[in-house]
C-alpha cells in the first residue's frame, strides 16, 4: 500500500471512529427496528382485535413496561460507553419497568376475576412470546452492540446486558402488538424471563465485542 493510500486509510477510519456514540446508536436502531417489526408483520402479524384492545388498559400497560424498560436502558447504554463511567445512580431508572408492573399486577389481584391465576399466568401463547422476543432483540442487539462499539465501554459486560435490556425491551413493545395475553401476571413471568434471556445473551456478547 503506498503512502497516499494509507493516509486516506487511516483519515477514514479516524472520521468514522469520530462519530459520536450517540449518532451511531440512532442510525443503528432506525435501521434495525424496522426489520424487526418487518420481521414480526410477516411472521405474526398484529393481533386481530389490535384496536378495542387498546380500550383495555391492561393492554396499554404492557406498552408502558417494556418502554420503560427500554427508554432508560438507551440513556445507560450511551452513559456507559465512555470509559471513564460508571453506572452511577442513572441505573435506577431501570426500576421504572418493574414498578409499573407490579402497579399493574395490584390492580389486577383487585379486580374481580373470572378466570384462574394460573390460566392467566399461562396465557395462551408463553412458550411464543419466550421464544419470539429473544429472536426479535436479536438484530436490535446486534444494532446497539455495533454502536456502542464506537465507544470504549470500561464494563464491558454490563454495557452488553444493558443493551440486551434495551433490545428486549423494545422488542418486547414491538410483541406487544401481536401477543394476545394481557395479564400483568403473564407479563411478570414471559416478558421477565424472555427478557432475561436476551440480557444474558447481550452480557456474554458485549463481554466478547466491547472489550478494548
Amino acid at each position: 500500500m503506498d503512502t497516499d493510500r494509507l493516509i486516506r486509510t487511516l483519515a477514514a477510519d479516524n472520521d468514522q471512529h469520530g462519530r459520536p456514540v450517540g449518532t451511531v446508536l440512532a442510525t443503528a436502531l432506525l435501521v434495525a427496528l424496522p426489520v424487526t417489526a418487518a420481521l414480526l408483520l410477516v411472521t405474526l402479524g398484529i393481533r386481530p382485535d389490535f384496536m378495542a384492545a387498546m380500550r383495555n388498559p391492561f393492554f396499554d400497560a404492557k406498552f408502558l413496561v417494556t418502554l420503560a424498560l427500554a427508554i432508560p436502558a438507551i440513556v445507560i447504554s450511551l452513559h456507559l460507553s465512555r470509559p471513564e463511567a460508571a453506572l452511577g445512580r442513572g441505573i435506577w431508572l431501570l426500576l421504572l419497568s418493574p414498578f409499573i408492573l407490579v402497579v399493574a399486577l395490584i390492580f389486577e389481584m383487585a379486580m374481580p376475576q373470572r378466570t384462574p391465576m394460573m390460566v392467566r399466568l399461562m396465557g395462551r401463547n408463553s412458550m411464543l412470546c419466550l421464544s419470539t422476543i429473544p429472536v426479535l432483540s436479536m438484530p436490535i442487539l446486534g444494532a446497539v452492540l455495533y454502536a456502542l462499539r464506537r465507544g470504549a465501554p470500561a464494563r464491558p459486560a454490563v454495557a452488553g446486558a444493558i443493551a440486551g435490556l434495551l433490545s428486549a425491551g423494545l422488542a418486547g413493545t414491538l410483541y406487544a402488538a401481536h401477543c394476545v395475553d394481557d395479564s400483568p401476571l403473564f407479563v411478570a413471568t414471559w416478558y421477565t424471563l424472555a427478557t432475561a434471556l436476551v440480557t444474558a445473551v447481550g452480557a456474554l456478547a458485549g463481554a466478547k465485542w466491547l472489550r478494548y
